[in-house]
């Protein structure tokens, strides 16, 4: 009898310690194909689908011809999304009707790049009804930002390069006053080599890596987390930029990246602009660049401030899923982009 209750007590002890080992493994992450397949580069005779994915355009017709007249003088030829300018409440159509302007310009063998007709919000309502599967035999450029890193995020995931550059809302701006914006969105689809040269900074983290570039709004990218569209940053270089946010918003969304993994086996941070900081009631008692060095504190990876990218009117393009090579020193930094 006591023979039979020492093994009933041996088996439940291995039980017991072989349940609590195995749910005490973290289970790895999905890893991604390092070499992200790069879309054809624009020429001359090509078209340009211009689609509304996310916010309203609203008496933004001008913009719209704006951005025609500026492919056309580049030898480009521009098609409009049927569903541009329909009016869903916050957003530019009903879902399915955004969808179907998204979904016709993926498919379309005619259509060599995506250009995202203004952010706002919306991308994700869509995301999970677009059928891929075109795209990924014959990948084409995407280009956007800000609500358009939701799009980013799903085609890194597919293994594809995309452009985060000006969309055609940003020629709301006087064209001289957006030079270098609209001069290396042109460079970055014809595939001209980008590089660029960041004014230094005391919070910079120095070191030199090569990775491939990913990311974009910090706010898309936080709410990516849990989902299959959330990135895959390991062995890459993060980009984030963010407009119209408290300290502790940013602080909160940066926190529970970290939390998630997020920078654990990241190469490199770059921070683009931080565009209109709200002030709290209550101070939050640093800049924040020291936030997000205070987040970032347990990595040794190099961090590079003040790259001219996000909701600035200077916002130079990025091919993101590229392989960049990434200098940091405290009086300067370069990112210099893979031919």
């Amino acid at each position: 009898m006591q023979k039979h209750l020492l093994n009933i007590t041996l088996c439940c002890v291995v039980f017991f310690f072989g349940i609590k080992t195995t749910f005490s493994q973290n289970k790895p992450l999905p890893q991604h194909d390092m070499n992200f397949k790069q879309p054809p580069y624009l020429k001359v005779g090509d078209t340009v689908a211009i689609v509304a994915p996310a916010g309203i355009l609203k008496n933004r017709a001008g913009e719209i011809q704006k951005a025609k007249s500026l492919l056309k003088s580049w030898g480009l030829h521009a098609v409009v999304g049927k569903h541009v300018f329909n009016q869903g409440r916050h957003f530019a159509g009903t879902d399915d009707e955004r969808c179907e302007d998204f979904q016709n310009a993926l498919d379309n063998p005619n259509i060599s790049a995506i250009w995202c007709a203004r952010g706002g919000y919306g991308s994700v309502r869509i995301l999970d009804k677009l059928d891929w599967t075109t795209f990924k035999n014959h990948p084409k450029w995407i280009i956007g930002y800000s609500d358009i890193t939701a799009i980013h995020s799903e085609t890194h995931n597919l293994g594809v390069q995309s452009i985060h550059a000006m969309m055609c809302t940003s020629l709301q701006d006087d064209v001289e006053t957006i030079q270098e914006t609209i001069s290396t969105f042109k460079a970055a689809i014809f595939g001209d080599t980008l590089s660029y040269t960041l004014e230094g900074s005391t919070y910079n983290k120095i070191g030199t890596v090569s990775a491939p570039l990913v990311g974009g709004n910090l706010t898309i990218l936080h709410t990516m987390l849990g989902s299959q569209t959330s990135l895959d940053t390991s062995g890459k270089i993060l980009f984030i930029e963010e407009i119209g946010e408290y300290k502790y918003h940013i602080d909160r969304m940066l926190q529970s990246l970290k939390r998630a993994g997020y920078f654990d086996n990241c190469k490199a941070v770059i921070i683009g602009d931080m565009t209109k900081i709200k002030k709290n009631t209550t101070p939050w008692g640093s800049s924040i660049e020291q936030l997000i060095l205070d987040v970032l504190s347990d990595y040794n990876f190099p961090v590079a401030f003040n790259l001219k990218a996000g909701h600035e009117i200077d916002n130079r393009a990025l091919i993101l899923g590229s392989t960049v090579t990434l200098h940091v020193s405290k009086t300067q930094s370069t990112l210099k982009f893979t031919p």
